[in-house]
């Protein structure tokens, strides 16, 4: 990679890790076992985010309308999930990585939310990648319980409706407080956003990889890398424009 591309990397990353089942499926093998393979690639693509000095990491790990999958396949996620938090935050730790869960973590088990609780306390301080966990959303309820946030300080006379604005409203948003996505990426060859970050996609590149989530490697992340640095990323303005700014 050149000088070039390396200082043009995305500081926000996000990603739709799909294809866990189909992976399974294709190996002749149960779905929970798509899930923990799909594992072995999380902690790739973290280690290689990190390495490559990568700001925001933002992985869809469970949306809020998977709870419509079998009971059996949400169970083994819930354990996997669990597990996760037990076995893998203190190595993240260890690498100085932040970990922050968004989501309505209300509907998890007891266990699972005093486990999200301590895995962000212990690495509130830490200051390098800062690794985001979307668990249980979706980005139509975290605008519409922006809004209702607003919409409460309004009626307690703390906020005119006149005073609400898109910076206003982004604060509220639960990533409101990390930089825009620059690149989204997506695996197992769909193309669509499934209800993800729907604010902070407005201006994102996006990345579409043939490969299912548990053959995403970190060799397939630079390669989203690499693309993403070979893009003019235009904002509204003209190639002209652009060319002018950077003159």
């Amino acid at each position: 990679m050149t000088q070039q591309q390396t200082d043009n990397l995305p500081r926000h990353v996000a990603i739709i890790m799909d294809g866990n089942n189909r992976w399974a499926r294709a190996h002749g093998l149960p779905g929970t076992r798509g899930h923990r393979a799909g594992v072995e690639a999380v902690r790739a693509v973290i280690r290689r985010a990190a390495e490559r000095g990568i700001e925001t990491l933002t992985l869809f790990a469970f949306s809020s309308e998977n709870w419509k999958r079998p009971s059996s396949e949400v169970s083994a996620l819930m354990e996997l999930f669990l597990m996760a938090l037990k076995r893998e935050v203190r190595k993240l730790h260890e690498h100085d990585i932040r970990l922050t869960v968004i989501g309505e973590r209300e509907r998890f088990s007891s266990s699972i939310q005093e486990h999200i609780e301590r895995a962000e306390a212990l690495t509130a301080d830490n200051h390098g990648l800062h690794l985001v966990i979307a668990a249980n959303y979706g980005g139509h309820r975290d605008i519409a319980l922006a809004a209702r946030r607003l919409a409460a300080r309004v009626e307690a006379g703390q906020l005119t409706a006149e005073a609400i604005d898109e910076q206003l409203l982004e604060r509220e948003i639960d990533q409101g407080r990390v930089p825009p996505v620059d690149l989204c990426i997506r695996t197992s060859g769909e193309q669509r956003i499934s209800n993800f970050l729907l604010w902070q996609l407005a201006y994102s590149e996006f990345y579409f990889s043939p490969l299912l989530w548990p053959d995403f490697s970190a060799d397939a992340f630079d390669a989203a890398l690499n693309d993403y640095c070979r893009r003019q990323r235009r904002f509204g303005m003209t190639q002209e424009q652009i060319e002018a700014r950077g003159a």
